[in-house]
């Protein structure tokens, strides 16, 4: 019940703040401007099982037992998708959340971590400790469309996409790519964090080889690698590390990502402690007022 009376507060607020939206002539949020502090009950956003960003923010927060099985509270509100995340979290001002990197954006704020900035240069020289790889699966290396397609991803052409929508490139070699005639049709499925970079890969990639169609079907990493088992997509996205379970498929990284831990732009807070934050998804912490 209690767990009701929250969704419905957070749903009330979304509307609150799309209101506030249309009747404010620069649309800012008017209500709560000013505030120099936050109290009361932490709303905790989580993602979804089976969700890559989740798998990996769990494992590099601490948010599991020893058998790394996943603690998450049952207070927690799932969302689906990154973009609904961002949204929970810019409605209520005592939301925290996660969300990729490269999908941060100003309806947010993203918070340190133990004093280290989420930024692309801090995940590269590895001061900033969340941070996880973004793969690509298949289960047949014989696939020449497919080879040609991760062939561009981890061209030069390729990570220069890569590092321009702010992602850390892989450690390929980024030789030039060279453009073939091979024909054919690709469907790519999985995770949402990895899903904005790979359309940009899919577009760029059209405009030099446009005898080769590619789909991407939005889901999450467990899928995507499901999808490639099934025959049902040809390359599946998975932002996190493989489990023992999925070793036998071919595995490319295209890309590193940081996690960002978000608040709403109302939190004065600025920088949280890993073992705050370890808490806090735990259901150890549950307000804002023992968060130090």
């Amino acid at each position: 019940m209690k767990k009701i009376f929250k969704i419905l507060a957070i749903s009330l607020s979304l509307v609150m703040v799309l209101a506030a939206c249309g009747n404010s002539k620069d649309g800012s949020k008017e209500s709560g401007a000013g505030s120099s502090s936050v109290s009361g009950e932490i709303t905790v956003i989580s993602r979804e099982e089976g969700s890559g960003t989740r798998s990996a923010f769990v494992e590099l927060a601490g948010v599991q037992d020893e058998n790394k099985n996943d603690l998450t509270s049952e207070e927690a509100f799932i969302q689906n998708n990154t973009e609904a995340v961002m949204t929970a979290i810019a409605g209520d001002k005592n939301a925290i959340g996660y969300i990729s990197l490269g999908s941060l954006n100003d309806t947010v704020k993203a918070l340190n971590i133990d004093g280290v900035e989420v930024s692309s240069e801090n995940v590269a020289n590895g001061s900033y400790k969340i941070a996880r790889p973004f793969n690509i699966v298949t289960n047949d290396d014989s696939n020449e469309v497919v080879n040609d397609f991760i062939t561009y991803i981890l061209s030069k052409d390729g990570q220069d996409i890569v590092e321009k929508e702010g992602y850390i490139k892989s450690e390929s070699e980024e030789k030039e790519y060279t453009p073939s005639d091979v024909k054919g049709n690709i469907t790519i499925a999985g995770s949402s964090s990895v899903t904005p970079v790979m359309e940009k890969l899919v577009e760029a990639y059209g405009e030099i080889n446009s005898n080769v169609k590619i789909q991407v079907n939005l889901s999450d990493s467990t899928t995507g690698i499901q999808s490639v088992n099934d025959g049902v997509a040809q390359i599946g996205m998975v932002s996190r590390e493989l489990k023992d379970s999925e070793q036998s498929l071919n595995k490319t990284t295209i890309a590193l990502d940081g996690i960002a831990v978000i608040a709403n732009k109302e939190n004065p807070i600025e920088d949280i402690k890993l073992d705050n934050l370890k808490d806090i998804y735990t259901g150890e912490i549950m307000d804002w007022e023992e968060v130090k």
